[in-house]
């Protein structure tokens, strides 16, 4: 239960949204929607007055700019609206990407304070220098300079002092706000306000744990260890505590000063086209990937010109894909490219994105509608994030529920095509990404890949064998007390069937891959001619064991 201090905090909270509103011409959302009369009653008596100047603005500006007004948490929720463009009109999404991060820092005196007491002594036994005047700052944290006393450059991130109280009591009032839209307002309930809120819950929940936040810059950094595409700053594990993150500083150009990169002598088409594998390497090749690529968290190291590289900087959201999402998501994008419309829905519908009674040709003719304007342009014009948003949108027709991780996806996307553009107007995202798609797709099928696989599943057939004597055992003794009633919904009845017929259709799956594999090294060994039935039974028994084996939900 909530308690009456943050009920009343929640309740000046709601009533300072509907100034904002008021005053920007927005009071419709509310005064529009079937509240109670009393509460409408209410409202006209409140001393709020309309901006006259506001009224020559579109909607969605005024909205962009209420949220400004409402302070850095609202900030930070329409940004994450600006990916939904899923459930968003186009100008609404536009105007909400606009959104900077921008707030005053706090002084440094306070961050002195703060910092020594997340360390628990005094700062100068732990650095030689701190810079009171913060690098950068923002509504969830700031960023410090300091020097160790081993002469290391770091930067030291501090959460914003009370930033834990603003986030509970605004994310409070953004949960009320979403269970009365769903209530009052059923055209809203497309639009899932409950889970837009709850997404945006977790998303602040990961840039508030700044351990979180280091252990997702390990991550990246062994991933990308040595790579010429990206580098990633060291953390030091032996200074990071709950309430400060440290790490390597480091010296870059900013992405976004194009004429400062062209000075320094770098290629932009080649930097453009590295954002691309960078990002196209990260979900298929580590399905791992910085989900807030945006222009102020990525660098270049120019020191080299002609081997310039990506640097980022703020690991606090990141993302990764389900084995099957990541597939399908794969075989999506190259059924985009080939116009196989009717693969694209098939695809839908056997991940399980959509219902499986979504009939194909109903959702294949959506995804022609959407797709197919797509392709009036040059193939360098075409947007795989574009295509993604299309996709999305369609699929909401047919009630698909849009994973959280595939939306960060998107918005990463659109972020490195937007950057990639920006550096190189001409740049093909498809001439880049179609490699590395088609090596993972290769690598899919790979003989080590496919026995990886089978060492994966061969505990759970294991398991599911273990248990199958237990099962028979109950049965058997509650048939001796007369306790078994042998119907369709008996639970042990049901599960025993389930793990037989699991496990025989494995079993058989395993044995007729593992015969027709063996068959066909054998085959080819022997060097008795025709190739070719050599390499068939392989692969028969390479796809039997990859994905017979299987355990079925």
């Amino acid at each position: 239960m909530m308690s009456p201090g943050r009920s009343l905090g929640q309740a000046r909270r709601l009533l300072e949204i509907q100034r904002v509103l008021v005053r920007l011409g927005l009071d419709d959302l509310v005064t529009g929607t079937p509240l109670h009369p009393p509460v409408r009653r209410l409202m006209r008596w409140l001393p709020f007055r309309r901006d006259t100047r506001a009224g020559d603005l579109p909607a969605a500006q005024r909205l962009r700019q209420a949220l400004i007004d409402l302070g850095p948490i609202f900030v930070k929720f329409g940004q994450t609206l600006s990916t939904r463009r899923d459930l968003l009109p186009g100008d609404v999404a536009d105007e909400l990407a606009t959104l900077q991060d921008r707030v005053p820092p706090f002084p440094g005196d306070q961050a002195l304070r703060m910092a020594e007491a997340a360390f628990g002594r005094p700062l100068t036994e732990v650095f030689a220098e701190f810079e009171e005047t913060p690098i950068a700052a923002a509504s969830i944290a700031q960023v410090h300079g300091a020097t160790t006393h081993d002469g290391r450059r770091v930067i030291v991130k501090l959460l914003r002092p009370g930033v834990r109280a603003d986030i509970r009591r605004d994310v409070g009032v953004l949960h009320t706000l979403a269970d009365l839209a769903e209530r009052y307002l059923p055209e809203t309930r497309r639009f899932r306000p409950r889970e837009v809120v709850e997404e945006f819950d977790r998303t602040l929940a990961d840039e508030l744990d700044l351990m979180r936040e280091a252990a997702n810059a390990s991550q990246l950094r062994r991933n990308f260890e040595d790579s010429p595409l990206l580098y990633v700053p060291e953390v030091d594990w032996n200074l990071c505590r709950p309430g400060a993150l440290v790490m390597e500083r480091i010296e870059g150009i900013n992405i976004g000063q194009i004429e400062a990169l062209k000075a320094a002598g770098v290629d932009l088409s080649r930097l453009a086209a590295m954002g691309v594998e960078i990002f196209f390497t990260q979900v298929f090749r580590h399905n791992f990937f910085h989900a807030d690529m945006h222009p102020g968290n990525i660098f270049v190291d120019a020191s080299n010109p002609g081997t310039a590289r990506y640097m980022a900087v703020d690991f606090g959201i990141v993302g990764s894909l389900d084995p099957r999402d990541q597939q399908y998501l794969a075989e999506n994008f190259v059924a985009f490219f080939n116009r196989d419309y009717h693969r694209i829905a098939r695809l839908h519908i056997d991940s399980g994105w959509v219902p499986a009674s979504t009939r194909t040709d109903q959702l294949e003719g959506a995804f022609r509608t959407v797709c197919e304007p797509i392709f009036n342009r040059p193939l360098k014009d075409i947007s795989f994030g574009q295509f993604l948003v299309r996709l999305f949108a369609a699929a909401q027709r047919f009630d698909m529920q849009v994973q959280p991780q595939l939306i960060l996806l998107e918005k990463t996307l659109l972020n490195v095509e937007g950057l990639g553009r920006q550096l190189y107007p001409d740049l093909d995202l498809w001439a880049t990404a179609k490699p590395i798609l088609e090596e993972w797709m290769r690598a899919r099928v790979s003989g080590r890949a496919v026995f990886d696989r089978l060492r994966e599943q061969l505990p759970e057939v294991s398991e599911s064998l273990q248990q199958a004597p237990q099962i028979v055992h109950d049965l058997l003794e509650r048939a001796a007390e007369g306790r078994l009633e042998l119907t369709t919904r008996n639970p042990d009845a049901a599960r025993l069937a389930a793990v037989m017929e699991g496990n025989a259709g494995r079993q058989r799956s395993l044995w007729s891959g593992a015969s027709a594999l063996l068959a066909g090294v054998l085959w080819l060994g022997l060097d008795a001619g025709a190739d070719w039935a050599g390499w068939v039974a392989i692969f028969a028994g390479a796809a039997l064991l990859a994905f017979g084996g299987r355990r079925r939900s």
